[in-house]
């Protein structure tokens, strides 16, 4: 047996959410001089730029947590400002993109899942983003890890999907089926100039929470239950996030997912699986619409 197919098949056995609760206690843990030793152990592990940190030095940090969602310096990340262009949701790696065919998104070579498993087996939902397009864009241990809107949008729903903690790095994405479809996440749905866009933050192995600015932390607790929260498009309680800005975070990395209605957008010229992206760069333009 290869130590791929090993490291893969352990993620069966391990306790996923014993594991990750653990973690997160110790992430958010204030320990003084070992916070501090494990931060600098982590930048200099994964090459961590902290020169575009808002707080660069280490001992600034009092639990791990505090560092891994660290603010970046402000103008770090310009955000382009055409109005046809929708910008990149987060520093990352392009995993996969392309068009939703007979409803279903490409994981990895020989992997394929449905939007419907995705959105949480809402027909109705998914039937939104039929013959649309998608993008997978995975966040490493090193990549700044807060979320953030590729256009202008108001939130019309959030859908809280309970499941499994693998990883999803590549190595995961090729070998377990299904697997952003089984792994916890939480889905945003907004209604844009660009027509409706699915925002999926996908959990996975040792992420303690994933947050948003809205409405806090959404897990932990982590359940057994769909829980969907509709919000209202205009007056006091209606959420409109600009192009730009924060709207969610990772409390350790995983997995954006973007859906897009049909004939909406066109990915930007840039796009290539595996390549790195930024926050605020160009992402995907307007098309005409039908």
């Amino acid at each position: 047996m290869t130590m791929d197919k090993i490291k893969v098949g352990l993620q069966y056995w391990i306790p996923q959410h014993g594991l990750t609760r653990l973690i997160g206690k110790l992430a958010s843990a204030e320990a003084g001089s070992l916070t501090t030793a494990v931060i600098r152990w982590f930048i200099k592990q994964y090459n961590v730029n902290m020169d575009e940190a808002k707080y660069s030095d280490p001992k600034h940090f009092k639990t791990f947590n505090e560092f891994f969602v660290r603010e970046l310096k402000q103008g770090a990340r310009p955000i382009s400002s055409q109005d046809n262009v929708l910008t990149h949701p987060a520093d990352a790696c392009v995993s996969q993109f392309g068009p939703i065919q007979d409803g279903k998104l490409i994981q990895a070579k020989g992997h394929k899942y449905t939007a419907q498993e995705l959105l949480g087996g809402d027909a109705t939902l998914a039937a939104e983003f039929a013959d649309g397009d998608f993008a997978t864009l995975y966040l490493s241990p090193r990549d700044y890890h807060r979320v953030h809107m590729p256009c202008d949008g108001t939130l019309r729903q959030m859908i809280y999907v309970p499941g499994d903690l693998f990883s999803v790095n590549p190595l995961t994405a090729e070998n377990v089926p299904n697997l952003f479809a089984r792994n916890e996440r939480v889905v945003c749905i907004f209604d844009t100039e660009f027509g409706p866009v699915a925002q999926v933050l996908v959990g996975a192995t040792i992420v303690g929470s994933i947050e948003q600015v809205w409405a806090g932390t959404i897990t932990p607790p982590r359940g057994n239950t769909i829980y969907k929260w509709d919000y209202p498009s205009q007056g006091d309680r209606a959420i409109t996030l600009k192009k730009g800005q924060e709207m969610g975070r990772f409390k350790l990395g995983s997995t954006v997912i973007n859906l897009f209605a049909k004939g909406r957008v066109k990915f930007d010229d840039s796009m290539a699986n595996g390549h790195s992206t930024i926050m605020g760069t160009p992402y995907a333009c307007a098309t005409e619409k039908e």
